[in-house]
């Protein structure tokens, strides 16, 4: 495989990405939940893209995982999120000039590599300009540390000023059929850019994987994703995911899906899921039942 480098700033992340984010170190027997196993057979089944943050405190694990297959990975990371006694939403933003340098050198530790290929700031910060991080980030690239610069949790004006200062590769989003928040401004935005969408969660934090006990038979949202699973002889998940493979078109620009797991099979079914092709009929269906309206 090519190195995933191509020219300063820009990089290929493949067709499907990698959610490392739930992933840990796992003491059970049982093989189908070993996250090196699970890394394993998404690169395995050709994904290219493995994506963390120092806020999911397992970079050294997914460092330790990759690197028999270093040179064939994408690997992402993120910066920015400052946690306080492990609580849930309690943390601070960094994003200022020092802690960009301070935060990439302690991933790059951990990951136990020379780069990230791909290297987001987590989250908006509301006191230090976009611009001086994104300088800071750029500074990241001329130095050889990272490969191209991604953002996460911004607004349009975010990606638009960041995007001034140095090209910007991707742009990491909620994306799922009972998420669509990013098709108001963002996505639109990112495609006139150039800028790769990687679409987070796209089974909604693995609600779309199948149904729970309040559901409504009668639902016509579910309804829809059982009948198209079953033509296509997939999981309502699978489904799912393949809508969101298809939203790129509908915007004029790429998007990556990026499905996490912690079981084998899972990551396998995952990545099957991008070669479904729905009819333009089926797709108008999940999308107009999955619409906010609906």
């Amino acid at each position: 495989m090519t190195s995933s480098r191509t020219s300063p700033g820009t990089i290929d992340l493949g067709h499907q990405g990698f959610g490392a984010m739930r992933l840990r170190e796992n003491d059970s027997s049982d093989p189908d939940r070993d996250p090196f196993r699970v890394i394993g057979a998404a690169l395995d089944a050709g994904v290219r893209m493995i994506d963390t943050a120092d806020a999911y405190q397992n970079e050294d694990l997914v460092g330790r995982a990759i690197a028999p297959h270093r040179d064939d990975v994408v690997l992402a990371s993120k910066f920015g999120l400052v946690w306080h006694d492990d609580v849930t939403g309690n943390f601070d933003i960094r994003a200022d000039a020092e802690y960009v340098r301070q935060a990439c050198e302690a991933s790059l530790r951990r990951l136990r590599t020379d780069r990230i290929d791909l290297y987001y700031l987590h989250h908006r910060s509301e006191t230090i300009p976009i611009e001086e991080t994104v300088g800071a980030m750029a500074d990241l690239i001329a130095a050889g540390n990272i490969g191209a610069i991604g953002l996460s949790n911004v607004t349009a004006e975010d990606l638009r000023r960041a995007h001034a200062v140095h090209p910007v590769a991707a742009l990491q989003e909620q994306w799922s059929l009972s998420e669509r928040s990013i098709e108001n401004t963002l996505a639109q935005t990112a495609a006139a850019l150039g800028i790769t969408v990687v679409a987070h969660s796209p089974t909604s934090h693995g609600a779309l994987h199948g149904s729970t006990s309040d559901e409504r038979e009668d639902d016509p949202r579910q309804a829809a994703l059982r009948e198209i699973a079953a033509a296509h002889d997939a999981s309502v998940g699978q489904i799912a995911l393949a809508w969101v493979h298809s939203r790129g078109p509908s915007f004029g620009g790429d998007v990556v899906p990026l499905p996490g797991t912690t079981r084998v099979g899972h990551a396998r079914a995952n990545v099957a899921a991008a070669s479904i092709n729905l009819a333009p009929t089926e797709l108008a269906r999940l999308s107009d039942t999955w619409s906010t309206n609906a």
